[in-house]
Protein backbone atom coordinates (compact mmCIF):
# COMPACT_ATOMS: atom_id res chain seq x y z
CA UNK A 1 0.00 0.00 0.00
CA UNK A 2 1.30 3.65 -0.65
CA UNK A 3 2.70 5.38 2.20
CA UNK A 4 1.22 8.48 0.69
CA UNK A 5 -1.46 10.35 3.33
CA UNK A 6 -4.64 8.79 3.48
CA UNK A 7 -5.89 10.36 6.58
CA UNK A 8 -9.72 10.12 6.11
CA UNK A 9 -10.03 7.39 3.20
CA UNK A 10 -13.06 5.29 3.61
CA UNK A 11 -14.31 2.01 2.15
CA UNK A 12 -17.20 3.26 -0.36
CA UNK A 13 -18.03 -0.10 -2.65
CA UNK A 14 -20.91 0.76 -4.68
CA UNK A 15 -22.68 -2.75 -4.84
CA UNK A 16 -22.52 -2.61 -0.95
CA UNK A 17 -23.20 1.06 0.04
CA UNK A 18 -24.96 -0.30 3.31
CA UNK A 19 -22.68 -1.79 4.52
CA UNK A 20 -20.57 1.47 4.80
CA UNK A 21 -21.87 2.32 8.53
CA UNK A 22 -19.68 -1.06 9.50
CA UNK A 23 -16.59 0.59 8.96
CA UNK A 24 -14.75 3.20 10.78
CA UNK A 25 -15.87 6.38 9.22
CA UNK A 26 -12.24 7.63 8.35
CA UNK A 27 -10.46 4.73 7.78
CA UNK A 28 -8.93 3.46 4.80
CA UNK A 29 -10.14 0.84 2.97
CA UNK A 30 -9.81 -2.06 5.08
CA UNK A 31 -11.79 -4.70 6.65
CA UNK A 32 -13.08 -5.41 10.30
CA UNK A 33 -11.19 -8.20 10.20
CA UNK A 34 -7.75 -5.97 9.49
CA UNK A 35 -8.58 -3.53 11.61
CA UNK A 36 -9.14 -5.92 14.64
CA UNK A 37 -6.40 -4.42 16.96
CA UNK A 38 -7.01 -0.94 16.01
CA UNK A 39 -7.56 1.85 18.83
CA UNK A 40 -11.03 3.55 17.81
CA UNK A 41 -10.32 5.96 20.22
CA UNK A 42 -7.41 6.73 18.42
CA UNK A 43 -8.94 10.09 16.18
CA UNK A 44 -5.49 10.50 14.66
CA UNK A 45 -5.34 7.83 11.46
CA UNK A 46 -1.85 8.37 10.67
CA UNK A 47 -1.71 5.62 13.83
CA UNK A 48 -3.91 3.25 11.79
CA UNK A 49 -1.38 1.22 10.55
CA UNK A 50 1.48 -0.12 13.15
CA UNK A 51 2.86 0.96 16.24
CA UNK A 52 4.83 3.71 14.83
CA UNK A 53 3.36 6.53 13.30
CA UNK A 54 3.89 6.72 9.37
CA UNK A 55 3.67 10.67 9.62
CA UNK A 56 3.20 12.00 12.71
CA UNK A 57 1.67 15.70 12.93
CA UNK A 58 3.97 18.79 13.11
CA UNK A 59 5.08 19.43 16.48
CA UNK A 60 3.72 23.13 17.23
CA UNK A 61 6.37 25.78 17.53
CA UNK A 62 6.51 29.00 19.20
CA UNK A 63 5.47 32.51 17.38
CA UNK A 64 5.57 35.84 18.05
CA UNK A 65 1.57 36.58 18.90
CA UNK A 66 1.02 39.12 16.78
CA UNK A 67 -2.82 38.84 16.59
CA UNK A 68 -5.31 37.56 19.40
CA UNK A 69 -8.65 36.17 18.82
CA UNK A 70 -10.66 37.40 21.89
CA UNK A 71 -14.11 35.57 22.60
CA UNK A 72 -17.47 37.37 22.19
CA UNK A 73 -20.11 34.33 22.86
CA UNK A 74 -19.60 30.52 23.26
CA UNK A 75 -23.03 28.14 23.06
CA UNK A 76 -23.20 24.89 23.42
CA UNK A 77 -24.75 22.37 20.50
CA UNK A 78 -25.48 19.12 21.23
CA UNK A 79 -22.30 16.58 20.99
CA UNK A 80 -21.39 18.08 18.60
CA UNK A 81 -18.98 15.70 15.61
CA UNK A 82 -20.27 12.83 17.97
CA UNK A 83 -17.97 9.79 18.06
CA UNK A 84 -18.10 9.65 14.30
CA UNK A 85 -16.01 11.05 11.87
CA UNK A 86 -18.41 13.75 10.56
CA UNK A 87 -17.81 17.01 9.77
CA UNK A 88 -21.09 18.92 10.53
CA UNK A 89 -20.55 23.21 9.51
CA UNK A 90 -22.76 25.67 10.86
CA UNK A 91 -23.81 28.03 8.32
CA UNK A 92 -24.61 31.97 8.23
CA UNK A 93 -27.94 33.11 6.92
CA UNK A 94 -28.49 37.09 7.27
CA UNK A 95 -27.62 38.09 11.04
CA UNK A 96 -28.31 34.18 11.98
CA UNK A 97 -26.34 31.25 12.85
CA UNK A 98 -27.59 27.73 11.89
CA UNK A 99 -25.97 24.83 13.56
CA UNK A 100 -26.29 21.35 14.49
CA UNK A 101 -24.86 17.93 16.12
CA UNK A 102 -24.59 14.65 15.41
CA UNK A 103 -27.12 13.75 17.90
CA UNK A 104 -29.86 15.91 15.96
CA UNK A 105 -29.56 19.16 17.93
CA UNK A 106 -30.59 21.77 15.72
CA UNK A 107 -30.27 25.77 16.87
CA UNK A 108 -30.92 29.39 15.58
CA UNK A 109 -28.06 31.79 17.37
CA UNK A 110 -28.25 35.27 17.01
CA UNK A 111 -24.54 35.76 15.33
CA UNK A 112 -23.67 39.57 17.15
CA UNK A 113 -24.97 38.43 20.32
CA UNK A 114 -25.09 34.81 20.65
CA UNK A 115 -28.44 34.75 22.27
CA UNK A 116 -30.47 31.21 21.31
CA UNK A 117 -33.61 31.81 19.50
CA UNK A 118 -34.29 28.00 19.37
CA UNK A 119 -33.52 25.03 19.96
CA UNK A 120 -34.56 21.49 18.41
CA UNK A 121 -33.93 18.24 18.70
CA UNK A 122 -34.20 15.41 16.07
CA UNK A 123 -35.10 11.94 16.43
CA UNK A 124 -32.41 11.24 13.86
CA UNK A 125 -28.31 11.42 13.43
CA UNK A 126 -27.40 14.34 11.54
CA UNK A 127 -24.85 13.64 9.22
CA UNK A 128 -24.86 16.19 6.75
CA UNK A 129 -25.39 19.98 7.22
CA UNK A 130 -25.91 22.79 7.95
CA UNK A 131 -27.84 24.14 4.55
CA UNK A 132 -30.07 27.23 5.42
CA UNK A 133 -31.78 29.77 3.07
CA UNK A 134 -35.05 31.12 1.69
CA UNK A 135 -36.33 31.03 5.26
CA UNK A 136 -35.37 27.36 5.48
CA UNK A 137 -32.95 25.26 7.81
CA UNK A 138 -31.85 21.23 5.98
CA UNK A 139 -29.85 18.73 7.60
CA UNK A 140 -28.61 15.50 6.02
CA UNK A 141 -29.78 11.84 8.26
CA UNK A 142 -27.38 9.08 8.80
CA UNK A 143 -31.15 7.19 7.92
CA UNK A 144 -30.98 8.22 4.82
CA UNK A 145 -33.49 12.02 5.05
CA UNK A 146 -33.71 15.15 4.38
CA UNK A 147 -35.17 17.33 7.54
CA UNK A 148 -36.07 20.60 6.41
CA UNK A 149 -37.20 23.31 9.46
CA UNK A 150 -38.80 26.82 9.44
CA UNK A 151 -35.60 29.54 10.24
CA UNK A 152 -38.36 31.50 12.49
CA UNK A 153 -39.09 28.74 14.96
CA UNK A 154 -37.27 25.71 14.62
CA UNK A 155 -40.45 23.95 13.36
CA UNK A 156 -40.07 20.50 11.18
CA UNK A 157 -41.82 21.23 8.20
CA UNK A 158 -41.50 17.90 6.13
CA UNK A 159 -39.30 15.23 5.97
CA UNK A 160 -38.25 13.35 2.41
CA UNK A 161 -36.70 9.54 2.32
CA UNK A 162 -33.11 9.90 0.14
CA UNK A 163 -31.45 6.81 -1.36
CA UNK A 164 -28.39 7.04 1.27
CA UNK A 165 -26.72 8.85 3.70
CA UNK A 166 -26.58 12.86 3.43
CA UNK A 167 -22.72 13.94 4.63
CA UNK A 168 -23.04 17.72 2.79
CA UNK A 169 -25.45 20.25 3.82
CA UNK A 170 -28.65 20.67 1.23
CA UNK A 171 -29.14 23.96 -0.22
CA UNK A 172 -31.71 25.82 -1.79
CA UNK A 173 -32.78 28.75 -4.33
CA UNK A 174 -36.79 28.60 -3.02
CA UNK A 175 -37.75 26.16 -6.03
CA UNK A 176 -35.94 23.04 -5.07
CA UNK A 177 -33.70 21.61 -2.29
CA UNK A 178 -30.71 19.35 -3.63
CA UNK A 179 -28.94 17.25 -1.29
CA UNK A 180 -25.55 14.67 -2.54
CA UNK A 181 -25.84 11.14 -1.32
CA UNK A 182 -22.71 9.21 -0.88
CA UNK A 183 -23.99 6.80 -3.30
CA UNK A 184 -23.09 9.23 -6.03
CA UNK A 185 -26.87 10.28 -6.56
CA UNK A 186 -27.81 14.48 -6.85
CA UNK A 187 -31.67 14.61 -5.96
CA UNK A 188 -34.05 17.81 -6.11
CA UNK A 189 -36.85 17.44 -3.99
CA UNK A 190 -39.57 20.12 -3.94
CA UNK A 191 -39.30 23.43 -2.04
CA UNK A 192 -43.08 23.28 -0.61
CA UNK A 193 -43.53 19.20 0.18
CA UNK A 194 -40.26 17.59 -0.54
CA UNK A 195 -41.22 15.88 -3.15
CA UNK A 196 -38.68 14.13 -5.55
CA UNK A 197 -38.58 16.86 -8.97
CA UNK A 198 -35.51 15.07 -10.33
CA UNK A 199 -32.38 12.73 -9.75
CA UNK A 200 -29.06 12.60 -11.80
CA UNK A 201 -27.05 9.48 -10.57
CA UNK A 202 -23.34 8.56 -11.39
CA UNK A 203 -21.15 5.83 -11.04
CA UNK A 204 -19.15 5.15 -7.63
CA UNK A 205 -15.58 4.35 -8.19
CA UNK A 206 -14.64 0.96 -5.98
CA UNK A 207 -12.71 2.95 -3.39
CA UNK A 208 -13.59 6.68 -1.97
CA UNK A 209 -13.14 9.08 1.08
CA UNK A 210 -16.08 9.19 3.75
CA UNK A 211 -17.62 13.09 2.69
CA UNK A 212 -18.95 14.78 -0.37
CA UNK A 213 -18.59 18.20 -1.65
CA UNK A 214 -21.94 20.81 -0.85
CA UNK A 215 -23.27 21.35 -4.21
CA UNK A 216 -23.84 24.66 -5.01
CA UNK A 217 -27.12 27.07 -6.76
CA UNK A 218 -25.96 29.29 -8.95
CA UNK A 219 -27.48 32.76 -9.68
CA UNK A 220 -28.50 31.94 -13.44
CA UNK A 221 -30.48 29.17 -11.97
CA UNK A 222 -27.35 25.41 -12.43
CA UNK A 223 -27.02 22.81 -9.69
CA UNK A 224 -23.05 22.21 -9.51
CA UNK A 225 -22.24 19.42 -8.07
CA UNK A 226 -18.61 17.16 -7.56
CA UNK A 227 -18.43 13.81 -7.28
CA UNK A 228 -15.95 10.98 -6.06
CA UNK A 229 -15.64 9.71 -9.54
CA UNK A 230 -13.30 12.52 -9.94
CA UNK A 231 -16.00 15.19 -12.50
CA UNK A 232 -18.04 18.03 -11.84
CA UNK A 233 -20.77 18.66 -13.53
CA UNK A 234 -24.00 21.79 -13.71
CA UNK A 235 -27.24 20.81 -14.43
CA UNK A 236 -30.60 22.76 -14.70
CA UNK A 237 -32.20 23.19 -11.32
CA UNK A 238 -35.31 23.39 -12.54
CA UNK A 239 -35.39 19.75 -14.21
CA UNK A 240 -32.02 17.93 -13.71
CA UNK A 241 -31.06 18.64 -17.58
CA UNK A 242 -27.27 18.12 -17.98
CA UNK A 243 -25.44 20.90 -19.14
CA UNK A 244 -22.13 20.03 -18.90
CA UNK A 245 -19.84 17.49 -17.40
CA UNK A 246 -15.66 18.41 -16.92
CA UNK A 247 -12.97 16.20 -14.90
CA UNK A 248 -11.39 17.90 -11.99
CA UNK A 249 -8.83 15.04 -12.31
CA UNK A 250 -8.54 11.09 -13.85
CA UNK A 251 -7.44 8.41 -12.06
CA UNK A 252 -3.92 6.88 -12.30
CA UNK A 253 -1.87 4.13 -10.31
CA UNK A 254 -2.38 0.21 -10.14
CA UNK A 255 -4.34 0.00 -7.34
CA UNK A 256 -7.51 1.20 -6.23
CA UNK A 257 -6.05 3.54 -3.60
CA UNK A 258 -3.73 4.90 -5.83
CA UNK A 259 -6.79 5.79 -8.04
CA UNK A 260 -9.19 8.18 -5.99
CA UNK A 261 -9.65 11.32 -6.79
CA UNK A 262 -13.09 12.48 -5.12
CA UNK A 263 -13.92 15.88 -5.26
CA UNK A 264 -15.16 16.57 -1.31
CA UNK A 265 -14.27 20.21 -0.74
CA UNK A 266 -16.65 22.72 -1.19
CA UNK A 267 -17.01 24.68 -4.41
CA UNK A 268 -15.84 28.22 -4.52
CA UNK A 269 -18.23 30.14 -6.90
CA UNK A 270 -16.03 33.22 -7.87
CA UNK A 271 -18.42 35.18 -10.41
CA UNK A 272 -18.47 33.47 -13.82
CA UNK A 273 -15.91 30.62 -12.14
CA UNK A 274 -16.60 27.84 -9.77
CA UNK A 275 -13.81 26.31 -8.43
CA UNK A 276 -12.82 23.19 -7.27
CA UNK A 277 -9.96 20.33 -5.76
CA UNK A 278 -9.84 17.02 -5.93
CA UNK A 279 -7.51 14.47 -3.85
CA UNK A 280 -4.27 13.07 -5.66
CA UNK A 281 -5.64 15.53 -8.58
CA UNK A 282 -5.99 19.39 -9.15
CA UNK A 283 -6.94 22.18 -8.47
CA UNK A 284 -9.21 23.44 -11.09
CA UNK A 285 -11.45 26.28 -12.51
CA UNK A 286 -14.42 25.82 -14.74
CA UNK A 287 -16.58 28.78 -16.24
CA UNK A 288 -19.75 28.07 -15.20
CA UNK A 289 -21.93 28.73 -18.53
CA UNK A 290 -19.74 26.17 -20.31
CA UNK A 291 -17.69 24.07 -18.44
CA UNK A 292 -14.56 25.18 -20.02
CA UNK A 293 -11.55 24.84 -17.65
CA UNK A 294 -10.17 28.45 -17.27
CA UNK A 295 -7.22 27.77 -14.74
CA UNK A 296 -5.66 24.28 -13.06
CA UNK A 297 -3.19 22.77 -11.42
CA UNK A 298 -1.62 19.72 -10.55
CA UNK A 299 -2.30 19.16 -6.31
CA UNK A 300 -4.35 16.66 -3.63
CA UNK A 301 -6.60 18.86 -1.68
CA UNK A 302 -10.02 17.01 -0.19
CA UNK A 303 -10.96 20.25 1.10
CA UNK A 304 -12.28 24.02 -0.11
CA UNK A 305 -10.44 27.28 -1.20
CA UNK A 306 -10.58 30.46 -0.27
CA UNK A 307 -9.57 34.05 -1.95
CA UNK A 308 -8.10 36.76 -0.69
CA UNK A 309 -5.15 39.57 -1.63
CA UNK A 310 -5.69 38.28 -5.20
CA UNK A 311 -4.21 34.36 -3.96
CA UNK A 312 -6.07 31.23 -4.21
CA UNK A 313 -5.48 29.67 -0.88
CA UNK A 314 -5.23 25.78 0.11
CA UNK A 315 -4.32 22.75 1.77
CA UNK A 316 -3.52 19.80 0.93
CA UNK A 317 -3.41 15.99 1.86
CA UNK A 318 -0.61 16.87 4.16
CA UNK A 319 -1.68 19.59 5.40
CA UNK A 320 0.71 21.54 3.49
CA UNK A 321 -0.67 25.78 2.93
CA UNK A 322 -0.58 27.29 -0.50
CA UNK A 323 -1.29 30.76 -1.45
CA UNK A 324 -0.96 30.62 -5.55
CA UNK A 325 -1.94 33.59 -7.53
CA UNK A 326 -5.23 33.57 -8.66
CA UNK A 327 -5.34 32.52 -12.52
CA UNK A 328 -1.49 31.92 -12.87
CA UNK A 329 0.82 29.12 -11.45
CA UNK A 330 3.08 31.36 -9.66
CA UNK A 331 3.38 30.33 -5.67
CA UNK A 332 3.29 33.48 -3.16
CA UNK A 333 4.37 31.47 -0.40
CA UNK A 334 4.00 28.15 1.42
CA UNK A 335 3.65 26.87 4.99
CA UNK A 336 4.69 23.47 5.82
CA UNK A 337 4.47 24.48 10.23
CA UNK A 338 1.37 22.20 10.25
CA UNK A 339 1.71 19.38 8.25
CA UNK A 340 -0.33 16.28 9.10
CA UNK A 341 -2.27 18.12 11.91
CA UNK A 342 -5.63 17.86 10.10
CA UNK A 343 -6.80 21.03 9.05
CA UNK A 344 -9.84 22.26 8.33
CA UNK A 345 -10.11 24.35 4.78
CA UNK A 346 -8.50 27.51 4.68
CA UNK A 347 -10.69 30.99 6.07
CA UNK A 348 -10.18 34.31 4.74
CA UNK A 349 -10.49 36.91 7.67
CA UNK A 350 -9.66 40.37 6.99
CA UNK A 351 -5.15 40.14 6.96
CA UNK A 352 -5.24 36.56 7.82
CA UNK A 353 -6.26 33.25 6.77
CA UNK A 354 -7.74 30.59 9.44
CA UNK A 355 -7.14 27.11 9.98
CA UNK A 356 -8.05 24.90 12.90
CA UNK A 357 -6.63 21.55 13.41
CA UNK A 358 -7.44 18.07 15.53
CA UNK A 359 -5.93 19.58 18.53
CA UNK A 360 -8.44 22.00 18.39
CA UNK A 361 -6.06 25.02 17.73
CA UNK A 362 -7.12 27.87 15.27
CA UNK A 363 -3.80 29.14 13.55
CA UNK A 364 -3.44 32.73 12.03
CA UNK A 365 -1.77 32.77 9.16
CA UNK A 366 -0.56 36.51 7.23
CA UNK A 367 -1.95 36.80 3.75
CA UNK A 368 1.04 38.28 2.97
CA UNK A 369 3.52 35.55 3.77
CA UNK A 370 2.13 33.08 5.36
CA UNK A 371 3.76 33.25 8.41
CA UNK A 372 1.61 32.20 11.54
CA UNK A 373 1.25 35.06 13.56
CA UNK A 374 -1.85 34.48 15.95
CA UNK A 375 -2.84 31.22 17.85
CA UNK A 376 -5.43 29.91 20.25
CA UNK A 377 -6.59 26.14 21.47
CA UNK A 378 -10.69 26.35 21.54
CA UNK A 379 -11.49 22.40 21.84
CA UNK A 380 -9.62 19.88 23.65
CA UNK A 381 -11.47 17.38 20.88
CA UNK A 382 -10.18 19.16 17.73
CA UNK A 383 -11.82 21.02 15.55
CA UNK A 384 -12.73 19.36 11.61
CA UNK A 385 -15.78 21.40 10.66
CA UNK A 386 -14.61 24.63 8.54
CA UNK A 387 -14.61 28.12 9.92
CA UNK A 388 -16.53 30.39 9.03
CA UNK A 389 -15.69 34.75 8.82
CA UNK A 390 -18.39 37.32 8.72
CA UNK A 391 -18.50 41.12 9.19
CA UNK A 392 -14.64 40.32 11.49
CA UNK A 393 -15.88 37.53 13.43
CA UNK A 394 -14.50 34.09 12.90
CA UNK A 395 -16.30 31.08 14.25
CA UNK A 396 -15.37 28.00 15.31
CA UNK A 397 -17.44 25.05 16.33
CA UNK A 398 -15.48 22.17 17.86
CA UNK A 399 -15.61 18.50 17.41
CA UNK A 400 -16.97 18.16 21.70
CA UNK A 401 -19.87 20.82 20.52
CA UNK A 402 -19.08 24.66 21.60
CA UNK A 403 -20.13 26.81 19.01
CA UNK A 404 -17.70 30.08 19.58
CA UNK A 405 -17.80 33.47 18.23
CA UNK A 406 -14.40 35.45 18.33
CA UNK A 407 -13.22 38.71 17.17
CA UNK A 408 -8.88 40.03 15.90
CA UNK A 409 -7.77 41.90 18.37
Amino acid sequence: MSTRDTSVLAISIAAFVSLARLFLLSAVALTLTACAGFDTANLNPLNWFGDDEVNPPAELLNIDQEVELRRQWSVNVGNGQGGSYNEITPVIDDDMIFAASENGTVIAIEAKSGDVRWRKRLDANITGGVGAGEGLVMVGTEDAEVVVLDQATGEAIWAHAVSSEVLSPPQTNGDVIVAQTVDGKLIALDYVDGHQRWIYETTLPALTLRGTSKPVITPTGEVIAGFSNGTLLAVSADDGVLHWEERVAVPEGQYDIDRVIDVDGDLLLDGNRVLASSYQGNLMAFDIATGRIVWGREASSYHGMARGFGNIYYCDDKSLITAVKDNTEDVVWENADLQYREITAPTSIGNFVAVADFEGYVHLLSQIDGRIVGRTKVDGDGVRANLLADDGILYVFGNSGKLTAFALQ
